[in-house]
């Protein structure tokens, strides 16, 4: 090759990895945005309970219907990302997530259960887009590096959700005026995806059919480590999508008597803990080319966090100190989302992110119910529960993450650490 030849093309791909930095980085904030969406409901509950005339477990109903738009429409996501590309998706989908935002706000309580499930519906193409990028445009060492920091940007957004909005909302910003907000910022998020999304070569599109659409879901699905990641996934995460994001400033206020303030700045220090951690695991996995070690790891914390959270006497550690470790921790959630890309055909990799954020989200859209009627039902109907009701209500989360536990031995090693030993094997041979 001459020298011009290779500038040539050390220039070229000098350019595809700026446009895939850019398009991942603009992708990675319309996740920050839907996890926005996502927590911030869990600072503003009495206020949403005055504004659509319902109570407050009514209102965590209406909320949790985000997981069912999300979990559903997070496999059309996958497919149409593999079929169409992102820029055809995308932007469409960050004004449908602003659509969303304005119902909310109307006061209708039948509009903001429309507008919250396509707020789900929308922000389900939010991870699978930016997840996309990072798994196809860069190299397969960073798989698990620029998934967790792609989730870094989401948990940020579940962190701002509550340590900014909950100012906003203390200060007298009413609920209209914020989700108000939240439609305008949608809207200009789809622009901005518009403009910086690059077209995708034709080429690089699949041009088959509704049947290729379905093969390939087939496909994932019969995959028995597609389902253990999911299952894994969903496990871990539920801890923080319905526990943190919906109950957790209700849970310090009633059970332990904190404030308004205190309590969601303590419960906001778990998504604090995610940004720490998703990116951290990620990275550890990578480095040391395996991933099952990293979520059994994450998990066993986890569940000590969370049997601390719920059992044991307030004041014993510093403040914020296990709601923090509890984020770190539950970042494992995110290797799964790895291993279910090597674990599939290249080809399909928007199909598989699809999956798993659908088998993930569909048990916190299954559940948040659950837990719901098991908190009314133990309260005998009261709008306000103390600690042996959230006690009973949410104790079998700890169950859900010891299953995902053993659920990780049943996950093959999808990491280059084994690859790498059999080599030299191979050599001697």
């Amino acid at each position: 090759m001459s020298v011009g030849a290779y500038s040539t093309t050390r220039h070229s791909t000098g350019n595809l990895s700026k446009t895939a930095s850019v398009a991942w980085l603009v992708a990675s904030l319309f996740y920050f945005y839907q996890y926005v969406q996502r927590s911030s409901p869990s600072v503003m509950m009495p206020q949403l309970s005055d504004a659509l005339g319902k109570s407050t477990l009514e209102v965590a109903s209406i909320v949790s219907f985000f997981y069912y738009g999300y979990s559903t429409f997070s496999l059309a996501a996958g497919a149409s990302m593999d079929r169409l590309g992102l820029r055809q998706i995308l932007p469409i989908a960050a004004a449908a997530a602003g659509i969303g935002a304005l119902l909310f706000a109307t006061g209708n309580s039948g509009a903001a259960s429309f507008g919250r499930f396509l707020q789900g519906a929308a922000g389900g193409f939010a991870p699978v887009g930016a997840i996309y990028i990072a798994t196809t445009r860069f190299p397969a060492s960073m798989a698990a590096t620029l998934i967790g920091a792609t989730q870094m940007f989401g948990m940020a957004g579940g962190a701002a959700g509550q340590f900014l909005v909950a100012p906003l909302i203390a200060g007298g910003t009413s609920c209209k005026t914020f989700w108000l907000h939240m439609g305008i910022a949608g809207f200009c998020l789809g622009v901005l995806l518009l403009i910086f999304l690059p077209a995708e070569p034709k080429k690089q599109k699949a041009t088959a059919g509704l049947s290729n659409t379905i093969s390939g879901f087939a496909s994932v699905f019969k995959n028995p480590q597609s389902i253990y990641c999911g299952l894994i996934a969903g496990l871990l995460f539920i801890p923080t999508t319905i526990f943190t994001m919906i109950w957790g400033v209700r849970y310090l206020q009633e059970a332990h008597a904190f404030d308004y303030t205190n309590a969601v700045l303590r419960s906001a220090s778990i998504p604090v803990g995610w940004i720490i951690g998703c990116p951290l695991l990620g990275y550890i996995s990578d480095r040391i080319g395996r991933r099952r070690p990293v979520i059994i790891g994450g998990a066993l914390v986890l569940f000590a966090c969370f049997c601390w959270i719920l059992f044991a006497p307030p004041g014993l550690l510093p403040p914020y100190t296990v709601g923090l470790l509890a984020g770190i921790a539950s970042g494992a959630a995110m290797i799964p989302y790895t291993v279910i890309k090597e674990a599939n055909p290249p080809h399909l990799g928007g199909t598989a992110t699809g999956v798993i954020s659908f088998l993930n989200f569909s048990l916190s859209a299954l559940l948040a119910p659950a837990f719901t009627w098991i908190l009314r039902r133990s309260s005998l109907g009261a709008d306000r529960m103390e600690l042996p009701q959230y006690r009973t209500a949410f104790a079998p989360m700890l169950l859900g993450i010891a299953v995902a536990v053993v659920l990780t031995f049943l996950l093959k090693e999808t990491g280059k650490a084994p690859t790498a030993a059999v080599l030299p094997l191979k050599r001697a041979a």
